[in-house]
């Protein structure tokens, strides 16, 4: 089954699906670490907070599409890529956002942001 992560913001949930064959252990250490939580930073159209994980650069990328989940190396952060801003250096790509990414142009300096696994994503 695929794993699946929801990222809660305000009053509004989008879920992301995990790309466990691009990024697996990248995947690995974020799912074992979920539920995360932060404080939104906004950097043109990405949100991203700090988080208390590292991880190696895995199959890192200095170019991101709509819709990317990324942890930046650098941060070490969160990163979901909402519009086409790139990141500042290279991220693992591990998740896609496929529905629901206009959502996240209402998020403002200092939300929460939670993020937890997907009830219709985990594995039984």
């Amino acid at each position: 089954m695929t794993k699946k992560i929801s990222i809660l913001v305000n009053d509004f949930e989008i879920e992301a699906t995990l790309l466990e064959d691009k990024c697996p252990q990248t995947c690995a250490k974020i799912w074992e670490s979920l539920p995360l939580k932060g404080k939104a930073k906004i950097y043109k159209e990405e949100i991203y907070f700090d988080i208390p994980i590292e991880i190696e650069p895995e199959n890192a990328i200095p170019n991101t599409e709509q819709g990317d989940i990324s942890y930046w190396p650098e941060g070490p952060a969160f990163c979901i890529f909402f519009g086409d801003s790139q990141p500042v250096s290279p991220v693992n790509t591990f998740g896609k956002i496929e529905e629901g990414i206009e959502k996240l142009q209402q998020v403002e300096q200092g939300d929460k942001v939670t993020v937890r696994k997907s009830p219709s994503g985990q594995e039984l």
